[in-house]
């Protein structure tokens, strides 16, 4: 089915004619009936009851004028924004993120990038940390955020922060009513949550590579498909769940957080891009993300004096 099909095609629907239709869209009658008659043969029903005068469309060629008009409006908005997009002259970056730096100091980052790069139209894209990398090399997006260190060669990485983790806990939770940090040991012996499920390697493997590094084999696990829905089985209390610090922000009554004695248990945010591109705003990116992680590290060494 080809875009001048449903032209053709609403042209005669809105007509009520092939006379009419052929003459509006500039083309000889016969051929424009052919193109009706492929159109029917491909969706196998009769769309126009041509024995009716004038012409009237039959119960799918009802339903076919309702999505062929939402189609072809929906090619005709894409045209404009193209359009407008050529003569504004403006880049198109495009940032893939792992959903759980959302939380930390990546919106600092698009926000000061933003303000230096004031002609550069910026868009986000959600993708793990495997989907980054395919989409960096298609060239679909310009810059990942992820949280793997995948050795993967025409990528480039740069860490930009070792970000704690920290225990969720349900409210309530005997281990909740600490206030001390917890030791891993004490989370090995619950319902442990891991996500995301269906993709390996992933930050899933992180959490469990730092239990086993402690020859550590949580009681049970439990993996779901995305951070928001751990957090809601812990506030359920069918577990606890290692998350990344950040994550905090999402404060809900339901759910404590409570620090790690095992200070090496981080999860990196990383920047990746393709070792050919050295744009500049690629460089303009990685150059904040450097600058924040060194103010992020004068800010904690302060904090420890």
């Amino acid at each position: 089915m080809e875009l001048r099909h449903l032209r053709y095609f609403l042209a005669v629907a809105t007509e009520r004619s092939f006379t009419r239709a052929a003459a509006g869209l500039g083309v000889a009658q016969p051929p424009l009936s052919r193109q009706i008659r492929d159109l029917e043969q491909e969706v196998g029903a009769e769309l126009i009851d041509r024995n009716s005068r004038p012409l009237r469309l039959t119960d799918p060629g009802r339903l076919l004028f309702e999505q062929a008009t939402q189609i072809l409006a929906g090619v005709e908005q894409t045209k404009t924004l193209m359009r407008r997009y050529v003569a504004a002259e403006r880049r198109r970056f495009v940032i893939g993120c792992v959903g759980s730096t959302i939380y930390g100091i990546v919106p600092a980052m698009i926000v000061r990038f933003r303000g230096t790069a004031a002609n550069v139209d910026l868009g986000l894209l959600e993708m793990n940390t495997l989907e980054q990398i395919t989409a960096l090399k298609e060239g679909r997006i310009d810059i990942g955020i992820g949280r793997l260190r995948i050795e993967e060669e025409g990528i480039r990485r740069q860490v930009i922060k070792e970000e704690a983790l920290i225990a969720a806990l349900p409210a309530g939770h005997p281990l909740a009513q600490r206030d001390d940090p917890l030791p891993l040991s004490a989370l090995a012996t619950q319902t442990l949550i891991i996500y995301p499920r269906p993709i390996r390697p992933s930050y899933a493997d992180q959490v469990l590579s730092i239990f086993r590094d402690q020859g550590l084999q949580p009681a049970t696990i439990q993996e779901v498909q995305e951070l928001q829905t751990a957090l809601g089985l812990v506030a359920a209390q069918a577990g606890v769940c290692l998350v990344p610090a950040s994550v905090q922000r999402l404060q809900r009554d339901d759910v404590v957080y409570r620090a790690l004695t095992e200070s090496y248990a981080t999860s990196p945010i990383i920047i990746s891009s393709r070792d050919t591109d050295i744009s500049h705003e690629v460089e303009l990116f990685r150059s904040i993300g450097a600058d924040l992680q060194a103010e992020d590290a004068a800010k904690q060494n302060a904090q420890r004096i």
